[in-house]
């Protein structure tokens, strides 16, 4: 099952250096059908090579409602000002990050994606079986193996072999 749509959305995302100071982080969410589960948010940071964190759709779906998440990546609804946002918080090794999303560009781009692959039909997008037949599939190698006319290591070379 061939799936080539792929649900971006370019956003200006708030990082939070601290109370009433922040710093626009352009942002692009990415849902891909093949990986029906997750969610792809790359941080254009400004260094040379974007940070991308991948997690849970069902996760930020739920965020946009509700507090949720725990350990590395939390996500719930607020208010900054008038408007609504949700807020990400990730922890790395490498630090701790707050962002704020404007909710109406994120919640609109989740239903899109749950248009694409809607909750529930996740695992008919894995192609788990075609992945195992693939996986216990006999290779190459084996099959030039079970014909290789050579002796085995428990077996004993014929010394009139070539004479």
């Amino acid at each position: 099952m061939a799936e080539l749509t792929v649900v971006e959305r370019e956003l200006e995302l708030s990082l939070v250096l601290s109370p009433g100071h922040t710093i626009e982080v352009p942002t692009v969410f990415r849902y891909l059908p093949s990986d029906p589960y997750a969610v792809h948010v790359t941080f254009h940071v400004g260094s040379p090579s974007p940070v991308t964190w991948t997690f849970s759709r069902e996760l930020l779906v739920e965020g946009v409602f509700r507090p949720c998440g725990h350990g590395d990546v939390r996500v719930w609804p607020a208010k900054a000002g008038t408007r609504g946002v949700v807020c990400m918080a990730l922890t790395s090794p490498d630090g701790e990050a707050l962002l704020e999303a404007p909710s109406s560009p994120v919640a609109a781009w989740l239903e899109r994606t749950l248009r694409v692959v809607p909750p529930g039909t996740e695992q008919e997008r894995l192609c788990i079986d075609e992945g195992i037949a693939g996986l216990l599939a006999p290779a190459a190698l084996d099959e030039l193996r079970a014909g290789d006319p050579r002796p085995g290591l428990d077996e004993a070379p014929d010394q009139n072999a070539g004479a």
